[in-house]
């Protein structure tokens, strides 16, 4: 634990120190702190909010309300601000590259903050994408005791006249694929532009950032319906007061980060994004969350997981509702109480809210059955990722199964091979790849994008084509929670690293066996040995700057794309 500021009134074996503190105390009476609040605890409250990403414009209501739980439990809070990149308007160009790497940056400025003022406590405020883990990751380095409290889901849009599945971000990337197919025109485009995201708040469907935010919650590290309220409910408001209470019965009780997420935590947040679908993201933050937390996971744990987790909720873009149906139905503890009844959750695990066997006493709502299927009857008995192996992914890839046709569980095709995102985009668009395809996009991986780009452009063109139930994509990338269809990521190793995907030739058979688990190139093992042979890995795509960085230090996807 960082050191306690310890800048309050003396007792009389204090005076030495407190002559040393008069210096810090003299500057945080420039910030306006009194006598009475220097011996009062100091809090940290970090948040990401900013007026770029709209999952963050209203953290500063959140923040004013984290700060006066913390008042009224006796504490004083300190407000502190990180970056944040939003996935959305980053994708489809450079600006993608930086994404992932925003998680270390932001972990960076956590353990800097909090280090740098010794604070007592801390409160974390995220919402979006790689915002959610970076401060997990920075958090798990100093050791605190700390609160997650996110800004919430945004209202899902409507269709015309209010009839029909609800609309997202998504709508928008498939729509602009529809349109290049001629199947939708742009007057139409253009409505859903204008609805599609119309409160503010992280995107409503089971995307990364409602996935991680859900994941808080099993991870033990947030209240609940901290992944599920929306953000423009006044229960998010009073959700955001008793999160900054909490962290105050957590310092005075000596309850750390670490004393909560440890292997029992990450063992249930595993068995709760199997059940709800999350995003394959989620497979690269919370190996990446273990490694900090000391209990390191591998690909061959999320199979097992998956292999014996029903999958109980389908939320988009699984399925077609959206994540306030989940909100409706009791959220992720309806979730937690239904794998309990299977005994699949680690009761050992310590929650903010105290131990999990207390914490699940509490939650007694049933399963409704249609938004959370009950234990007994789920969408299915594996979980909704699916771990592949094969001479393409010695190390493992990781697809969303839950949101694939069952026509595409098993496919060969011939390989369409780029060597970036924009090749694959521009032949997509151009009609250059057409049904039986297996697409594969490669140098995207952590080190080769740099970054780890998401493919969500190309896997949405490739749906508004009418090609979801006939095109496998596989890359060395990641995927947006939004994307569908059989879109296997994460290919480790990397092309950049010499991993076989490297090795891949345009025309090659290939086949995604996602049922078996396995991806398969059909060619033989000395040709393969010769195109080895024959390999000279690509210069780096960045040679400045804080990409170039990265990729010096980066681990594989596998490894959770982890930076030590």
């Amino acid at each position: 634990m960082a050191e306690s500021h310890s800048w309050g009134p003396l007792r009389s074996d204090q005076v030495t120190k407190g002559v040393a503190r008069a210096p810090h105390r003299s500057l945080l009476k420039a910030d306006g702190i009194t006598d009475e609040e220097m011996g009062r605890p100091f809090v940290a409250v970090i948040s990401s909010r900013n007026d770029i990403i709209p999952g963050h414009t209203n953290l500063d209501k959140i923040s004013e309300a984290v700060k006066a739980g913390i008042y009224l439990a006796g504490g004083v809070p300190f407000e502190i601000s990180t970056v944040g990149v939003c996935d959305g308007i980053a994708m489809n160009h450079d600006g993608m590259h930086y994404s992932l790497v925003s998680r270390e940056a932001i972990a960076d400025s956590v353990e800097c903050a909090v280090q740098g003022h010794a604070f007592d406590a801390m409160v974390c405020i995220p919402n979006c994408d790689k915002i959610v883990p970076g401060m997990v990751l920075g958090a798990l380095r100093v050791n605190i005791p700390t609160v997650f409290v996110s800004g919430g889901p945004m209202l899902p849009g409507v269709q015309p006249g209010g009839c029909g599945p609800t609309t997202d971000l998504n709508t928008l990337f498939d729509g602009a694929g529809k349109v290049a197919a001629g199947a939708m025109d742009a007057e139409e485009l253009k409505y859903y532009e204008d609805t599609a995201c119309p409160t503010c708040g992280s995107c409503s469907g089971m995307f990364t950032a409602n996935s991680m935010n859900c994941l808080c919650e099993a991870l033990g590290i947030a209240l609940p319906g901290n992944g599920t309220i929306p953000a423009v409910y006044s229960e998010r408001i009073r959700l955001a007061k008793h999160a900054g209470m909490k962290v105050m019965e957590l310092l005075e009780k000596g309850i750390r980060i670490k004393d909560i997420l440890n292997a029992a935590a990450v063992h249930n947040a595993m068995e709760c994004d199997m059940a709800f679908g999350g995003s394959t993201n989620t497979v690269l933050h919370l190996t990446a969350i273990a490694q900090a937390a000391g209990c390191p996971i591998t690909m061959d744990d999320w199979d097992a997981a998956s292999a014996r987790t029903p999958h109980l909720v389908k939320l988009q873009p699984s399925g077609p509702r959206p994540l306030i149906d989940l909100y409706q139905v009791g959220g992720v503890p309806v979730v937690m109480h239904e794998l309990a009844q299977l005994g699949l959750l680690d009761e050992s695990a310590l929650t903010c809210e105290g131990p999990l066997p207390e914490y699940l006493e509490r939650c007694t709502k049933p399963a409704d059955s249609e938004v959370c299927r009950t234990h007994d009857n789920p969408f299915s008995p594996q979980g909704a990722l699916r771990v592949l192996h094969g001479n393409i992914a010695p190390d493992g890839a990781i697809v969303k199964k839950s949101a694939v046709d069952p026509s595409m569980y098993t496919h060969t095709g011939p390989a369409r091979v780029f060597d970036s995102e924009e090749e694959a985009c521009e032949a997509i668009n151009g009609g250059k790849v057409v049904a039986g395809d297996v697409v594969v996009i490669r140098y995207e991986g952590p080190k080769g994008g740099p970054g780890m780009r998401e493919m969500l452009t190309p896997t949405s063109a490739i749906c508004g084509m009418g090609l979801s139930s006939s095109v496998a994509l596989i890359t060395d990338g990641r995927f947006s929670g939004a994307t569908k269809g059989p879109a296997v990521g994460h290919v480790s190793p990397e092309a950049a690293a010499g991993g076989p995907i490297a090795l891949i030739r345009e025309g090659d058979s290939v086949t995604v066996d996602i049922d078996g688990g396995a991806l398969t190139l059909h060619v033989d093992d000395d040709e393969l040995a010769r195109r080895r042979e024959a390999f000279v890995a690509p210069a780096p795509k960045h040679d400045h700057g804080v990409l170039a960085k990265y990729a010096k230090l980066v681990s594989s996807a596998d490894k959770g794309a982890y930076v030590a």
